[in-house]
């Protein structure tokens, strides 16, 4: 099988480009005839929004060439009747679909031969084609080079029985079949393929949208909405295919989470099936590869509903509102809400979306409310939203009602009824719907509901062997753990370091060292998690999701947990889970330490085959365990288990059978509990860190009289602090959106390696693999337990990464570092000053740095140096007259005067503008007119 990455309609990666990271930021209209009327009116109005919004679009260098643009209308029947060449079935029963086919004539008809073997497999009978007419001239040269040819496709059911949204069902399987079957030089895109609705876009300007296609203009192109977008395409390249509208819904905003929720929706592939699309495993992957965050939003949001849910109900299971911690919302409200988020995560990010069946047109904001949205309604039942105000001409007299999208709030009109539907009424009858709040009350079944389990607990030395094995040092108990479990909160610090990284380390680093967290940026605004704590949420459930399209009650048996981090008590009582959809299996990190690399290895084989076999045993949660290290047992790092299993179950599409836990004494840095939620864990219980809190109150390092599980809660609500304070600098609100969602850079890893067990997470330099990793683990495995016949000494290492250490981690200013800069200064000595360089430039820099290990490469044909004329010459010479560059902007002829009054007393005889501007030397620098 190709994949969309083949097609000359998407950029593949290159260099530090990658496909994974397309987003937009936007504008998004819609323009509605509350009654249904359809017009040709409704359509230029649509096209007139669209084009008034032109400066929420971007271009390259080519002002000719857009970010994209397009417009979704209902299909209008009496145009495409003259037009199709075809006779045409009853509105209805036919489908009309925009091909991009390829642009070489070859090509297309022999995609054209294939897309119709495979519409007749799927029942359906293709009547007719069009050739779509355009007008490329209007075009930049970019967008022309890569522009696709483009036909209609008229469609009907074989057998004449299946219209609407029936057909439009039979179509999505085979129109997903087009996308996945066709090879790379015959890939054709169908911006639509329905029977309800109609998209004209491409890699335009607003206002060429409407040149390009001749439709648009012609007055039988009839519609009662118009859906219209205007594409900036932040920090990715532009595509016919990822203008916007797409089949269902505009988006204006950024899909944070998007890697985690394709991840997820890859594997609930396995347990969707609906009557109502039967086939749909032909349709799989539902995600197309190489596509930007709206188009994965958008086929999620189709196949919901086309699974047999209202498009309302599918844009809210997908953009909850925040119902966690609202304690006002109707009772059925919050069950409604509940129910769903054991089915699906939140798609999260600052977003509107603008959505449309045909018949129905809305939109709605995220939780956070953090992209405008403003409507307006006139007394000829004209309905215009946007996500800015003056899009359109209107009369304020005819003005009836103006309002804004509020947070988590949807504006829905249905044409078919010919009214507003309000938002507590869209909510009230889909909470309505199913006895939600029953089903809850009976299969979830919250941790602290479970019986007590006895634990263990750890002698001293016990844990101070432990801690050695797991890395820690005694700056890390000072710093991070014992203030943690005082006050309730992470220490706060500096967040530049000048310790080498990971790979660069001389000492053995946790897998967890390695990996950078993403951060919000560009147009996708960070949280504010204090002040905005009402839409923020911890609340995590672990278990057996059930399908995707369907409601049952037993979906809802779940296990629910307030927070991801979780006491040795708590794990104790999910280790024992043996209940009727809920059972737990535990699975050992352990290998033999003595067999080494290829023992870790062969470890992490088997326990991602134990995995596997426990989900077939009907495990719903998997306990991956590294308790009991010991002289003879190393464990294999959390990290690496817990995204391996992750991994290999999306791969075996298994993953969303079964919760993950990992009861690790690796963990105690919010880092640690953010990269293992990151990349899969429902929950994780840090039993070395809870048992290093007691040994340090015990030696009375935490002073005070504190209660042992004071001290526990406390470090849990530090830690669950800490990562809602990570998740909110990357714009996420819900530790069930964070899950999985794996926003992180690799750092130092080899690419086989983050292939393997962080499927799909960037890591742009190389390093070190499973056998590096190994040989870390079991450095401190000797550390703790040494081959040799010399006792063992139980003393923590010094550490050093906070704070310098003699014998702890190096630092780029070290102290004989620092007091050489110092003495340079003080003694004002050049010599000294060249030592200070020499340390940071060949002792520290290069062996602490990245940029350390850069190298210059000199071609053999290189310049000479004493040829390369110095810039103070060249200067001198613009200057003097003897070269001139003819006008000059008066803000370059202040950047240049200021260059060369620093070059030796240049100063500016001329204004800039039109006229050339003259420089010349003063022994002061005094201009002279």
């Amino acid at each position: 099988m190709t994949t969309q990455t083949d097609s000359p309609f998407y950029r593949p990666a290159t260099g530090l480009y990658d496909p994974r990271f397309e987003h937009d930021a936007c504008g998004v209209s819609f323009v509605a005839n509350m009654k249904g009327v359809a017009s040709h009116d409704i359509v230029a109005r649509g096209v007139g929004a669209l084009c008034n919004m032109e400066h929420r679009g971007a271009t390259g260098a080519e002002s000719d060439t857009g970010d994209g643009a397009g417009v979704l209308i209902q299909i209008p029947d009496k145009f495409l009747r003259a037009v199709a060449g075809v006779e045409l079935p009853a509105a209805g029963a036919y489908a009309c679909g925009m091909a991009f086919l390829p642009a070489n004539a070859h090509d297309a008809e022999k995609g054209i031969e294939a897309i119709e073997r495979i519409l007749s497999e799927e029942g359906l009978r293709a009547l007719g084609w069009r050739n779509v007419p355009v007008n490329p001239d209007c075009l930049g040269k970019t967008s022309r080079s890569v522009m696709p040819s483009f036909r209609h496709l008229f469609v009907a059911d074989a057998a004449g029985t299946a219209a609407g949204i029936d057909l439009d069902r039979k179509l999505f399987v085979a129109r997903k079949r087009i996308e996945h079957e066709l090879p790379a030089e015959q890939r054709t895109y169908f911006p639509s393929l329905s029977s309800r609705t109609l998209v004209y876009k491409g890699m335009f300007t607003t206002p060429q949208l409407g040149a390009f296609f001749p439709d648009l203009a012609d007055e039988r192109v009839e519609s009662a909405l118009a859906l219209v977008h205007s594409r900036f395409s932040t920090n990715t390249f532009p595509s016919w295919p990822l203008a916007h509208p797409y089949r269902f819904i505009a988006h204006n905003g950024e899909i944070n989470t998007v890697q985690g929720n394709r991840n997820w929706m890859r594997t609930r592939e396995s347990l969707m099936h609906s009557d109502h699309l039967p086939g749909l495993d032909r349709a799989y992957p539902i995600c197309t590869t190489g596509g930007s965050d709206s188009m994965s939003f958008d086929e999620v949001l189709e196949v919901i509903h086309l699974g047999g849910r209202s498009l309302p109900h599918a844009v809210l299971m997908m953009i909850p509102e925040a119902w966690e911690n609202n304690d006002r919302m109707d009772p059925k409200k919050r069950a409604f809400y509940a129910y769903h988020s054991a089915l699906m995560e939140p798609w999260d990010g600052p977003a509107s979306v603008a959505f449309t069946d045909g018949t129905v047109i809305g939109a709605v904001l995220d939780r956070n409310g953090l992209r405008p949205s403003r409507y307006w309604v006139t007394d000829d039942d004209l309905v215009v939203m946007a996500s800015e105000v003056g899009v359109l001409d209107i009369d304020p007299a005819k003005i009836v009602k103006k309002g804004r999208l509020q947070p988590g709030r949807m504006f829905l009109i249905d044409t078919a009824q010919g009214r507003i539907i309000d938002d507590d009424e869209v909510k009230a009858e889909l909470a309505a719907a199913a006895p939600y709040d029953e089903w809850l009350a009976d299969g979830m079944v919250s941790l602290d509901e479970l019986p007590e389990r006895e634990h263990v607990i750890y002698s001293h030395d016990s844990v101070l062997r432990r801690q050695q094995v797991f890395g820690y040092t005694h700056e890390e108990l000072k710093i991070i753990v014992a203030p943690m479990a005082k006050a309730g909160a992470e220490p706060i610090g500096s967040m530049g370091t000048d310790t080498p990284i990971a790979v660069l380390s001389k000492r053995p680093r946790l897998l967890f060292d390695y990996f950078q967290q993403l951060f919000a940026q560009v147009t996708n605004p960070p949280l504010d998690a204090i002040r905005e704590e009402i839409i923020t949420s911890m609340l995590t459930t672990i278990g057996c999701e059930g399908n995707l399209l369907d409601s049952k009650p037993e979906q809802a048996r779940l296990l629910r947990l307030e927070t991801p981090v979780i006491t040795n008590a708590e794990c104790a009582r999910v280790k024992s889970l043996k209940q009727a959809g809920l059972v737990s299996k535990t699975i050992s990190l352990l290998f033999p330490a003595a067999e080494g690399a290829a023992g870790m290895r062969k470890r992490l084989d088997a326990i991602r085959i134990e995995a596997s076999q426990a989900v077939k045993e009907g495990a719903t949660i998997i306990v991956l365990s590294d308790r009991g290290v010991s002289h003879d047992g190393a464990a294999v790092p959390s990290l690496l288990a817990t995204a391996g299993v992750h991994h290999h179950l999306v791969r075996e599409g298994t993953r969303t059978r079964c919760g993950l836990v990992v009861e690790t004494g690796e963990a105690r840095e919010v880092q640690h509990f953010a990269l293992l939620t990151g990349y899969g864990a429902g929950a994780v219980n840090p039993y070395v860190a809870f048992a290093t809190i007691d040994q340090m109150q015990a030696e009375r390092i935490i002073a005070g009289d504190y209660p042992r599980e004071k001290l526990h809660k406390n470090f849990v609500k530090a830690a669950t602090k800490g990562l809602l304070k990570v998740m909110s600098k990357m714009g996420i609100s819900t530790q069930q959106s964070y899950r999985g969602a794996q926003i992180f850079e690799a750092v130092g890893l080899e690419q086989g390696l983050v292939d393997e067990f962080f499927t799909r997470t960037p890591s742009r330099i190389g390093g070190i693999g499973p056998d590096g990793l190994a040989e870390e683990a079991l450095k401190r495995h000797e550390h703790a337990w040494p081959r040799t016949a010399v006792p063992s000494v139980l003393e923590l290492d010094a550490g050093g990464r906070y704070a310098w250490r003699r014998k702890g981690e190096a630092h780029v200013m070290a102290p004989e570092v620092v007091a050489s800069l110092q003495r340079s200064t003080q003694i004002n000595s050049r010599e000294e000053f060249k030592k200070y360089q020499k340390l940071i430039d060949e002792q520290q820099t290069k062996l602490l740095t990245l940029r350390g290990l850069l190298d210059f490469k000199w071609a053999d044909n290189a310049i000479p140096l004493e040829e390369v004329e110095p810039a103070k010459e060249i200067v001198k010479r613009f200057a003097t007259g003897a070269m001139s560059y003819g006008s000059i902007s008066k803000e370059a002829n202040e950047t240049l005067a200021v260059a060369m009054n620093r070059l030796g007393g240049w100063s500016n005889t001329g204004e800039g503008g039109e006229d050339p501007v003259r420089y010349q030397l003063e022994p002061n620098g005094d201009s002279k007119n």
